[in-house]
């Protein structure tokens, strides 16, 4: 297994911030640990680059002509390993090297369809999003359907501008994009992986529970009209402890509170307090104090369940390393030499990507709402997940909403790998 080539930079002109990536890149693809073949590349920038977005894969394309396959996306920041770039002007590149029978790019003008498909079983997807899609939770859905797995990965563009999107493969082109030069906007797109792509991926929420786990006895579209058989809105208002008579506490409490939905007999609240990973945080946008409902931004379901959360960092600090160390323990081998057991746990001064990791390279798409600011210092999500899994190659953006299975999750990180085959 070789080590995918990651390289990332920020500066004011992006022809320089793109020299410093095909710096790093060329110098990685030519150490024996790293891939010096990959054809497909992840590109994500940030929405300072947005209106060069088209120049810059252009760039990379023609530096790069090895490359045949694109996918990425533009964010409100982009990650790497150990980075974060957030509202500045960068750009975050990984290099995969993967059988070209074992993957396939697509997009809005390009969908999986015909021939593209033809003797190709999806297992998975990379997929990326524009946020103003009409219908986007049921359009992902349809997808995590095409797949045999069920399980996608990947987030909402986010950004000031337009929420732009990378889909190019074949030497350029795929078929159906015609004259396009492979950036767009609208719909879906990213990269179908087959069986012999060995992915693990976990999601890590960013919010803890303020209350107990009710179950939605009466509901109307988005508006919560009875919990455990009484009125919504008496519910919460008792659990923040606000009255309505005085409307300036009350609403600053309710603008702190999110409701994180959950079907019956899905990963809820664990006994250790913290959310389940099937539990969909969504945001407080009304109160009806004639029907004493809680309008929420999803559709809600009497029998369902429900808890009143806030963000909270210790628990996404906790709820990281939690997910992270259950990836280490899957990929990790029984028994392992000296020699590879040193260079694995070697210090953070002399940490380096080792093969003995079994991680080719990671995807991290963690919530806009995250990052350094949720974290207490810039850097220090990315800088769990280096001390978590070691310094492997990741690449990664910021979302307005993150994917994962067949759900859009809020205020979480979705973590996924490439590893080695057994």
């Amino acid at each position: 297994m070789k080590l995918f080539p990651t390289g990332h930079a920020t500066h004011p002109q992006w022809r320089m911030a793109a020299g410093l990536v095909l710096a790093q890149l060329r110098a990685q693809m030519a150490l024996p640990d790293y891939a010096h073949s990959p054809t497909l590349g992840l590109l994500y920038i940030t929405d300072h680059y947005a209106t060069e977005a088209q120049e810059i894969l252009d760039h990379l394309g023609a530096e790069l002509p090895e490359i045949t396959d694109w996918s990425g996306t533009v964010g409100i920041g982009v990650s790497a390993n150990n980075a974060e770039y957030i509202d500045e002007p960068a750009l975050s590149v990984m290099l995969c090297m993967l059988p070209s029978d074992q993957y396939r790019v697509f997009s809005g003008v390009a969908p999986l369809a015909g021939s593209e498909m033809s003797g190709f079983a999806a297992h998975t997807a990379l997929v990326h999003a524009d946020p103003g899609t009409p219908d986007l939770t049921e359009l992902v859905a349809e997808m995590a359907g095409r797949t045999d797995t069920g399980y996608l990965f990947g987030g909402l563009s986010s950004g000031r501008g337009d929420a732009l999107q990378f889909a190019i493969g074949g030497n350029g082109n795929i078929r159906g994009h015609g004259a396009a030069g492979g950036v767009f906007s609208g719909g879906l797109s990213g990269v179908v992986f087959g069986e012999g792509v060995r992915l693990v991926s976990r999601v890590t929420q960013g919010c803890q529970p303020v209350s107990r786990e009710r179950e939605i006895t009466e509901a109307e579209g988005n508006l919560l009209l009875r919990l455990d058989g009484e009125p919504a809105l008496d519910v919460l208002l008792a659990e923040l402890r606000v009255s309505l008579e005085a409307p300036q506490e009350a609403i600053e409490a309710v603008r702190g509170t999110l409701v994180g939905l959950v079907n019956a007999g899905s990963d809820g609240i664990r006994r250790t307090g913290d959310l389940g990973a099937d539990v969909l945080v969504r945001h407080i946008i009304g109160l009806d104090p004639t029907r004493r409902g809680i309008a929420i931004a999803d559709v809600a379901e009497a029998g369902m369940r429900m808890s009143f959360v806030r963000r909270n960092a210790q628990a996404a600090r906790a709820d990281l390393m939690r997910i992270c160390a259950e990836i280490r323990e899957e990929l990790e081998p029984q028994e392992q030499t000296l020699a590879t057991a040193r260079a694995v746990a070697a210090g953070e001064a002399e940490a380096a990507p080792h093969p003995a990791r079994r991680i080719a390279g990671a995807v991290y798409v963690s919530c806009s709402g995250r990052g350094g600011p949720h974290f207490g210092a810039p850097g220090a999500e990315l800088q769990i997940v280096r001390h978590a899994l070691g310094d492997v190659p990741l690449v990664g953006f910021f979302a307005a909403g993150e994917i994962a299975r067949h759900h859009l999750y809020g205020y979480t990180g979705v973590l996924t790998v490439f590893a080695a085959n057994d």
